[in-house]
C-alpha cells in the first residue's frame, strides 16, 4: 500500500511540476508578446495623423478636435494636445485635467480620437475671434512632438477668450464632449 502510495504522491508531484513550467512558458511567451507589440507601436503626430477641427452644435462655445491615425502601425495619443488659437498665440489652451481617460488612447490604423475645446465662457477675460488652430501632439512624457499642424476655424473665425480648455484624448467624441 505504502509503495503504491508513494507511486501516487511522486506522479502527482511531477505532474504538478510540468503544469507550473508549462504556465512559466506560457506567461513568458504572453510577456514577449506584449513587449513586441508595445515596441511597435509609436507616438501620434503630425506626420502619421490626420487632423480635423469642427463646430459642434452642443454643448455651445465647443469646437471637436478629431485626429485619425494615417499611420501603417499603431499609434498613441498622449494626454491632450497643444493649441494655439491664432498664430500669434503666447501659450497653449491649458488642459482640462478632470479629463484625463485611465488610459493612453491607442489608434489602430483608420481610428481616431477626440480632443473637446470649450472655446469662451462668461467667466473669461478678453479675447479675439482667431482664423487657426496650431496642433501639437505631445510625448509620452508631456512634452511638444516635433511638429506643429495648422488648421483652418470653422466659419472664418472662431472667438477665444481666457477661459478656453482642451480635453485629454478620448476614444470617442461623445467623452471629449461631455465635460
Amino acid at each position: 500500500m505504502r509503495i503504491v502510495t508513494r507511486s501516487a504522491s511522486r506522479a502527482t508531484a511531477s505532474c504538478v511540476v510540468a503544469a507550473l513550467a508549462l504556465a512559466g512558458v506560457q506567461a513568458a511567451a504572453q510577456t514577449a508578446s506584449a513587449a513586441t507589440k508595445a515596441a511597435s507601436v509609436v507616438t501620434c503626430t503630425a506626420a502619421n495623423t490626420k487632423v480635423t477641427v469642427t463646430e459642434v452644435s452642443r454643448p455651445i462655445n465647443h469646437l471637436l478636435l478629431k485626429a485619425t491615425n494615417t499611420g501603417t502601425k499603431p499609434c498613441y495619443a498622449y494626454n491632450a494636445p497643444f493649441l494655439r488659437a491664432g498664430a500669434d498665440a503666447q501659450a497653449p489652451l491649458a488642459w482640462a485635467d478632470e479629463t484625463t481617460p485611465q488610459a493612453v488612447v491607442t489608434l489602430e490604423p483608420g481610428q481616431s480620437a477626440y480632443a473637446g475645446i470649450l472655446t469662451s465662457s462668461p467667466e473669461g477675460e478678453g479675447g479675439a475671434k482667431e482664423t487657426t488652430l496650431g496642433v501639437i501632439f505631445t510625448n509620452r512624457s508631456g512634452g511638444a512632438t516635433a511638429e506643429e499642424k495648422t488648421l483652418n476655424l470653422p466659419h472664418g473665425g472662431v472667438f477665444f477668450n481666457s477661459a478656453a480648455v482642451v480635453t485629454y484624448w478620448q476614444d470617442n467624441a461623445q467623452d471629449a464632449l461631455a465635460w
